[in-house]
């Protein structure tokens, strides 16, 4: 697989035009979006990845095989910044949701541990209000015991929701997350 950085980007106007389809990872700072998309690739570092949360500030797409692009998003609600910077950041996003016209999939990125946060929440209904597709996937489920997994994944299904667990440590879901990919980008 040939994954490549193309631009990263704080404003829409410099958004690739090839149109190429896209699958948007979304989630909160610090939920291992960046670790999701270099599992995906099998390269460490394609994606910057801190455990200071607030990095990805800009929008930042990489090209897949030529053929399709995984795009990170900033993610939300730790980010040390000001409120005036959080607020571009969550218009940067809103207007990538709602005008990119080749989005096929968004994944929703929860940490496991966690579960739903009212920021998730808030995402989820977004996204359905505006009938964006989307599929949730648990991250770092290798922190929780067996035990600790299953309460996690089932607090996530009461929202009416099948999560797809992953973790990056262990490579656990990358082939299920593939599956869905290949699926959201066959013709219809």
């Amino acid at each position: 697989m040939l994954a490549e950085f193309v631009v990263s980007s704080g404003r829409p106007e410099t958004f690739p035009s090839d149109g190429l389809p896209e699958i948007a990872f979304l989630g909160r700072s610090n939920v291992g979006k960046s670790s999701l998309i270099n599992a995906l690739t099998s390269q460490r570092r394609l994606a910057f990845t801190s455990s200071t949360p607030g990095r990805t500030q800009t929008v930042n797409f990489y090209r897949i095989d030529g053929a399709f692009y995984f795009v990170d998003l900033p993610g939300y609600g730790y980010a040390r910044a000001p409120l005036s910077q959080v607020q571009v950041w969550q218009g940067l996003i809103e207007t990538y949701l709602l005008q990119r016209e080749n989005l096929k999939n968004c994944f929703l990125t929860l940490d496991s541990r966690r579960g739903w946060m009212e920021t998730d929440l808030s995402l989820k209904q977004w996204l359905e209000a505006h009938g964006r597709p989307y599929q949730v996937i648990a991250t770092k489920v290798d922190k929780l015991n067996q035990s600790q997994q299953e309460h996690g994944l089932r607090a996530i299904r009461q929202e009416g929701v099948e999560p797809l667990p992953f973790s990056a440590i262990t490579g656990r879901g990358v082939r299920e997350i593939w599956q869905a990919i290949t699926k959201t980008l066959q013709p219809r």
